[in-house]
């Protein structure tokens, strides 16, 4: 003869699920945090590096932090990754300050070719050689800075990023 169930057994099981759960989400939490920090771990900090170039269309540029908070945005044609973030700095881009470069992507009709192809439309800086990038400690992409209007570092971060977390960091820089 079988016996029923007891109902303290079954109202405990639920319990231990749910704190399992928090368990895995915060490991998951805190490993992503340390591959992010591993990550970033050789980008520029503090007073940001200069960023003069030429951009895309053959104009010359120099980051002006003073008109910041700017989003700083290094992306290659090649990346997966940033094919997937393209879309958020490209809206991030109409409401706040933002310049992306465009490291070791190939020429300037090669840039111009894959922009038009994805649809996007951004402030591109030419970084052809990867100079820029090494100046700034990027050896990633995609890689991202929010650079304060006084010119300092506030945030750095390698790899994917959601639209709404450069958000935030803009907005706390701002």
């Amino acid at each position: 003869m079988t016996q029923p169930p007891d109902p303290d057994i079954s109202k405990a099981r639920p319990k231990r699920r749910w704190l399992r759960w928090v368990r895995d989400i915060f490991l998951v939490l805190v490993v992503i945090g340390l591959v992010q920090w591993w990550q970033s771990r050789h980008l520029a900090s503090d007073l940001a590096p200069p960023l003069v170039g030429v951009m895309l269309d053959g104009s010359p540029y120099q980051l002006d932090p003073t008109q910041g908070p700017w989003l700083v945005h290094f992306w290659a044609e090649w990346c997966p990754i940033c094919r997937m973030e393209q879309g958020s700095v490209a809206a991030i881009a109409e409401d706040y300050p933002v310049i992306t470069i465009a490291t070791t992507s190939g020429t300037v009709d090669e840039v111009a070719a894959f922009l038009e192809d994805q649809g996007v439309v951004m402030p591109v800086l030419m970084d052809e050689d990867g100079a820029i990038a090494r100046s700034w400690g990027v050896n990633g992409v995609p890689a991202k800075f929010i650079v304060g209007t006084d010119g300092r570092i506030q945030s750095a971060s390698m790899g994917y990023s959601t639209g709404v977390g450069m958000r935030l960091r803009l907005w706390l820089a701002d």
